[in-house]
């Protein structure tokens, strides 16, 4: 897995952005601080993260990458739930869709184009430490365009513990080759500003088209402060590894969807802390 053909480099956030996420978050924020002193074990109870259930409406789009580099540009689709570093994500009938994707820049609402060739979609919370994350995918085809041609590892991947496009775990659950792999991503490197690394073992698996698919991926910290992830696709254990150098990657982060020259659908996500 490698984004050094198909990315911009790594995105720092606008001033304009970084004050709109900041008014987004306020409400909460002041919440936190007005807050009365509770016992330590409260505390840490108050700490978990709420559960994570996204949902989606019948139709239109919900965000893209126009959104995330134009903040303030017309008729942005900006999302409090979602950050979309390229392409672009639909609702269909209350599940996420990529559209069919082709490898045109879109507009604000992507009356042009989609560029969902490359799916880069990852939540706006980043609270994600020890994780189970479930939700349902449908893979309809697998495509190329002139800016995308075939690669092994074309497909569908969740991301865990995203932090930016430099340093995540990539969880891969249906590609070209029919690979899953689990990989950690560390700055700094050629592909997208960070290097992959594969953790442990690699699995074949044979995802099926035009169905929809359960998926679970896991993740949590152990003892001795390294970070076991596990892949399960169809309710079968398909991979179950073990990272011995998180690095940085012990912190919490988000989660998210990335999608390479797929034509595909998700549904019914859910993140829990375990």
């Amino acid at each position: 897995m490698t984004d050094t053909p198909r990315l911009r480099g790594p995105s720092a956030p606008s001033a304009s952005r970084r004050a709109w996420l900041r008014g987004a978050l306020l409400g909460g924020a002041a919440l936190a601080v007005a807050a009365p002193p509770v016992g330590a074990a409260l505390l840490r109870r108050a700490a978990v993260p709420a559960p994570f259930r996204p949902t989606f409406p019948r139709s239109g789009l919900v965000t893209n990458e126009y959104a995330h580099w134009n903040p303030d540009g017309v008729g942005a689709r900006l999302s409090d739930v979602w950050d979309m570093t390229s392409g672009s994500v639909f609702a269909d009938d209350g599940a996420a869709w990529s559209g069919v994707p082709d490898s045109r820049t879109p507009n604000a609402n992507c009356t042009n184009g989609n560029n969902s060739c490359v799916f880069r979609l990852a939540s706006q919370r980043h609270d994600f430490e020890n994780t189970v994350v479930t939700l349902q995918m449908r893979l309809d085809a697998l495509v190329t365009t002139p800016r995308t041609p075939a690669l092994a590892w074309d497909g569908l991947h969740i991301w865990l513990r995203y932090h930016d496009e430099t340093e995540l775990y990539a969880v891969s659950v249906a590609r070209r080759d029919g690979v899953c792999v689990i990989k950690r991503k560390n700055p700094p490197g050629n592909e997208n500003g960070g290097t992959y690394y594969e953790i442990g073992s690699t699995a074949r698996n044979v995802f099926p088209y035009n169905t929809w698919v359960d998926v679970r991926t896991s993740i949590a910290t152990q003892s001795n402060h390294t970070v076991r992830l596990t892949l399960d696709v169809g309710g079968r254990r398909v991979l179950d590894v073990v990272d011995t150098k998180p690095m940085n990657l012990l912190l919490a982060g988000g989660v998210g969807v990335r999608g390479d020259n797929a034509d595909f659908q998700f549904r019914n996500l859910v993140a829990i802390s375990s």
